[in-house]
């Protein structure tokens, strides 16, 4: 009871640390005059996966990098799977496959490069490094796309905060999340060790969902806002910080050593969610896709539990 506790109440603090930073973020981000999709995958996304990344460090730390590594990736697929599956249910999504641009398909490429790394069973830190640096090469490219096209900047709704009140929300949102990642440590591994289930197979499923509460709340007030290409960029850019920046930074700071056919289904389920994602001829993400992605997220689950 006492792990279970602590998964709760790492949720709690993990869903509010995440909303007060995004908060911050995007309140830097209208100060700054930075484009609307570009905080989405830039400064959004790194809002929202600073759960993942403060329970991947925790954890490797602790010398439990495989729960970071599977917050990171099972992450992935709730994000696009569950979250965006679920927020698609209330209706279509209004986009085209030119708003997607290249991040999408790196997003792609990310599961295909970490796949390579893993089949020996192992990421090591040069490999660890390698999508490090992969990650600070597409951040450079979209900070110096969006610095060129700061004149036209879309202002991003962020309820009116003063630039000390944005650090203010960043500070108590960041170490909300510090304190939620050891929550989630200590709960995840004692559960893990309870239920004879391996610490991998914790991360995820139970964490994942866990550290993506941010996301979520994103999803949800961008579809209510009308402002669906936030919810789409903040996803995809997620994505590509768990896959990069936070495997990099777990693999770098302790090897991680996972079972491939694990990581394998959670990378094939990732990657075939995106595909589901790309809209169709009249620029619509259909409410079906919804269906299709929320049956693939329990088909995931059931898998990943059984194998």
């Amino acid at each position: 009871m006492t792990d279970l506790a602590l998964i709760l109440g790492a949720i709690l603090l993990a869903a509010a640390g995440g909303e007060a930073f995004l908060r911050s973020i995007l309140g830097a981000a209208l100060h700054l005059r930075v484009p609307k999709v570009v905080a989405a995958t830039t400064l959004a996304a790194f809002a929202t996966s600073s759960p993942e990344l403060t329970v991947s460090s925790v954890a490797a730390f602790a010398g439990q990098p495989e729960i970071g590594l599977g917050d990171a990736l099972g992450s992935n697929v709730v994000n696009i799977a569950l979250i965006f599956g679920l927020a698609l249910l209330y209706g279509a999504v209004q986009t085209t496959r030119q708003d997607f641009g290249r991040d999408f398909y790196l997003a792609l490429a990310v599961p295909v490069l970490t796949f390579v790394l893993i089949l020996d069973g192992r990421i090591d830190r040069p490999e660890a490094l390698l999508l490090l640096a992969a990650f600070l090469a597409w951040l450079a490219w979209t900070v110096r796309g969006a610095l060129r096209n700061r004149s036209d900047a879309v202002i991003v709704e962020a309820g009116e905060l003063s630039a000390g009140t944005s650090l203010l929300l960043g500070v108590i949102g960041l170490g909300a999340l510090i304190a939620a990642g050891r929550l989630f440590v200590g709960g995840a591994t004692g559960l893990a060790a309870a239920l004879g289930v391996d610490t991998y197979v914790i991360g995820v499923v139970l964490v994942a969902i866990g550290t993506s509460l941010p996301e979520l709340v994103t999803v949800i007030l961008s579809r209510l806002r009308g402002h669906d290409d936030i919810g789409v960029g903040t996803l995809i850019g997620s994505n590509l910080f768990n896959g990069l920046a936070i495997v990099g930074v777990a693999g770098t700071i302790h090897p991680i050593a996972a079972p491939l056919g694990e990581v394998a289904l959670t990378l094939a389920a990732g990657a075939f969610a995106l595909l589901l994602l790309l809209p169709d001829r009249s620029g619509q993400i259909v409410r079906t896709r919804g269906v299709l992605l929320s049956g693939l997220y329990a088909a995931f689950v059931w898998a990943t539990l059984t194998s």
